[in-house]
């Protein structure tokens, strides 16, 4: 089972914000992400490294995409 769960470190120990679907006792692997924090420049770093090792023309191709970002609206609806 593969499941991502929000989680509080405090005093040593991991604590879920919501109880996971686990038998207790359950052997678990955590692997952690922080939540970004650093404001607008942090941001800005985390945004660009959506380019990383991408040709320009790929670059071009998201920002297409994303310029016409009003059509994903009509698609979901």
């Amino acid at each position: 089972m593969t499941a991502t769960v929000e989680a509080v470190y405090e005093n040593g120990v991991f604590r879920p914000e919501t109880p996971p679907a686990l038998a207790e006792g359950a052997h678990v692997t955590l692997i952690v992400e922080s939540a970004a924090a650093g404001g607008p420049d942090e941001v800005l770093r985390l945004a660009t490294q959506v380019y990383a090792g991408m040709s320009s023309q790929d670059v071009d191709e998201v920002e297409r995409i994303a310029e016409r970002r009003s059509l994903f609206g009509e698609r979901l609806r």
